[in-house]
């Protein structure tokens, strides 16, 4: 090898799209993200497929659902994911062993949506090993009394402030020096709304760990691919240092759905993750539920995307009559802005 080719070579394994790092972890929310486009209606045989499937392909972390009130989610409209009774985790992952599986549990509490005093039990009596606090940033206060009664439950905690797109940089500011303190071990950025471009990955990555540092604190990414960028912006808050990432089997989410799962373990550099059960699981168990419901990234999600908007107005649309009358919808989103 010519010194040229040494040189080269050693360039190239500097480089940032070599990702393998140890303490890096991703979080699979197939279930939870999921569950919002068909009120979390899943079968357990899915829910337990899902799981098996996370344990098999060395995922990290398998967010079950939510832990929301029944009294705003009333039980006969929605499935058992939505409040995550223990119950019927038990009845579906009883026995789970996280020291055998490798695999930790979560659930995800909203703020004002979650009776969390009363639904988040002691983790020892419990197969969930964390609870993650969804919040917007008027939600904050509550949010960090969330994240301090789960910790004092026994759990692991992340926050995760949703709509960062839409509001402003003091809102922003505000939200990180209020999370800081609290016990929560990984702030999330959340492109809700699937609006975030690289530049604004890299800006919001620079702020959460500058405002996070010597906390320890970890910093995550959930994307949503309403401009099919949820895979791209995922692997560039990775290279810039992001260690916890979240993805869904085939994107499955609302709307758009999410950053997928096969692609992102296609890219780590990681060996303990494995692609051929994830393949099964596509194959076996998502690409049928297409047959009943529907998510990607068509035109109307792009809309939204690009407007900065919640996609709630394109998924109306998309259950219409006119759904595949783009221009329609266009025309009168424009309107509404």
């Amino acid at each position: 090898m010519s010194e040229k080719d040494v040189s080269k070579k050693a360039v190239t394994e500097k480089a940032p799209w070599i990702t393998y790092r140890p303490e890096l972890r991703v979080l699979d929310c197939t279930i939870r993200d999921g569950g919002l486009i068909n009120n979390h209606l899943f079968s357990d045989s899915l829910v337990r497929a899902v799981y098996d499937t996370c344990i098999a392909a060395g995922i990290d972390c398998m967010e079950v659902g939510y832990k929301n009130s029944s009294r705003i989610f009333p039980k006969h409209e929605f499935g058992d994911w939505r409040h995550c009774d223990e119950d019927d985790l038990n009845r579906v992952l009883g026995g789970h062993d996280v020291e055998k599986t490798n695999l930790k549990l979560a659930c995800m509490a909203d703020a004002e949506k979650s009776d969390w005093k009363d639904q988040i039990v002691p983790a020892d009596q419990s197969v969930l090993s964390m609870i993650r606090v969804a919040f917007y940033a008027h939600q904050v206060s509550e949010a960090v009394q969330m994240i301090e009664h789960a910790h004092e439950m026994g759990y692991e905690t992340m926050a995760n402030l949703m709509a960062v797109s839409n509001i402003t940089e003091r809102e922003i500011d505000t939200v990180l020096d209020a999370i800081k303190p609290t016990p929560a071990g990984t702030m999330v950025i959340v492109d809700s709304f699937g609006h975030l471009y690289r530049e604004q990955i890299d800006w919001l990555y620079q702020k959460y760990a500058g405002a996070m540092e010597g906390t320890g604190k970890e910093i995550g990414i959930h994307a949503h691919n309403n401009m099919q960028l949820a895979f791209a912006n995922t692997l560039e808050a990775i290279i810039q240092g992001a260690n916890r990432a979240d993805a869904t089997m085939a994107g499955l989410g609302r709307g758009a759905g999410n950053c997928p799962m096969e692609l992102l373990l296609g890219f780590l550099c990681n060996p303990k993750f494995k692609l051929r059960p994830i393949v099964k699981l596509l194959h076996d168990q998502i690409d049928p539920l297409r047959s009943n419901v529907e998510w990607g990234p068509l035109v109307p999600y792009n809309i939204t995307g690009q407007l900065n908007l919640h996609p709630r107005a394109a998924m109306q649309f998309r259950a219409s009559e006119d759904k595949d009358d783009y221009v329609k919808f266009y025309d009168q989103i424009v309107a509404d802005v």
